[in-house]
């Protein structure tokens, strides 16, 4: 194994383009409950923009690499680490400031998890934290039930793509809202019973139209600000909006009186929770998601592949909404 690698690094907060830089650095060396990790995949997230520009829930000290989650093959095990072995391929979330934007990154062994067999190394790096969140979004938070109508914001992007899968999985009637022709066809093709363009029409008439005046039982929502604000205009009687983050740039601040007279739920996501708070139900939705991967249901949507050299143009376009799927770096 080397003694040094290639990693980004973020040596200020701001627009990945301004602070990231590509250095040579000491490969880091795993703690006693730590895997080090050699990246064979990394997938950009949402989550990976804000980091570098300070706007997380998490801020890791300068300089740092980012890159939140990966696909790699264990090289070192820490002393206490029991149940992972060099040479174990694995997914899962990484260890900060050493992330996946690198040649090596560090992983917390309980945020370790085996890769599925069913899926390559670029779709297994963008199954665990889009699939995780989607599986506890809809059925641990909003109780999805067959049958019901499901309105997915931002389908043709990594969150709302595995939603759309798992939500027909569900025996769910799916609405995906996109921005853009090239996205709606996206989102048709991964099942989607309905595609609404928001930039052609008003997704609160479209989807009224659609439930013939009821609205939608569930709404998953990743973006908020105005995909929130119309949400609660065409939520159904005893509906759940589920708050999965606010890729939109804006929180909303919700009125809840309306809440009351409309008689919704506003639920709110925040899958890293579950990890700290009740980790046995993250190993048992893995294990879940393993057996639908194994099925077909479980199919990342990857929008390209790029190189390390190419990863701070990656974040750019992630930042913009210009990626569709997931973005997946490979060291």
């Amino acid at each position: 194994m080397a003694a040094t690698m290639r990693a980004w690094q973020a040596a200020a907060n701001g627009e990945p383009a301004d602070v990231m830089s590509l250095v040579e650095t000491p490969v880091p060396t795993p703690g006693a409950n730590q895997l080090l990790v050699r990246v064979r995949a990394s997938a950009l997230n949402f989550p990976d923009v804000l980091l570098v520009r300070g706007q997380y829930q998490v801020r890791p000290p300068l300089p740092f690499t980012p890159g939140v989650e990966l696909c790699g093959e264990v090289v070192a095990v820490g002393a206490e680490v029991a149940g992972f072995a060099e040479g174990d391929r694995i997914i899962g979330t990484t260890a900060l400031p050493f992330g996946a934007l690198a040649e090596y990154a560090l992983v917390e062994a309980a945020d370790a998890f085996p890769a599925p067999a069913a899926l390559d190394d670029v779709q297994a790096s963008a199954m665990h934290i889009a699939y995780q969140t989607g599986w506890f979004s809809l059925h641990r938070r909003a109780r999805l039930q067959p049958g019901e109508t499901l309105l997915i914001h931002a389908g043709a992007g990594g969150v709302g793509s595995a939603a759309i899968q798992l939500g027909k999985a569900a025996g769910a009637t799916v609405i995906a809202v996109v921005g853009g022709a090239a996205k709606a066809e996206v989102a048709a093709k991964l099942g989607a019973d309905l595609v609404i363009d928001r930039r052609e029409q008003d997704f609160i008439a479209a989807v009224k139209a659609a439930t013939g005046g009821r609205g939608a039982d569930v709404v998953f929502d990743p973006v908020g600000g105005d995909a929130y604000t119309g949400s609660a205009k065409c939520v159904a009687f005893e509906g759940r909006i589920l708050v999965v983050g606010f890729a939109g740039g804006t929180v909303p601040t919700p009125g809840l009186n309306h809440a009351l007279v409309k008689n919704y739920s506003i639920v709110g996501v925040h899958w890293g929770l579950y990890r700290q708070l009740d980790p046995a139900l993250v190993v048992q939705a893995h294990e879940t998601l393993c057996g639908l991967a194994a099925d077909g249901v479980v199919q990342p949507l990857i929008g390209g592949v790029i190189g390390l050299a190419e990863a701070v143009d990656g974040l750019t376009r992630l930042g913009a909404g210009e990626t569709v799927g997931r973005l997946v770096v490979r060291p």
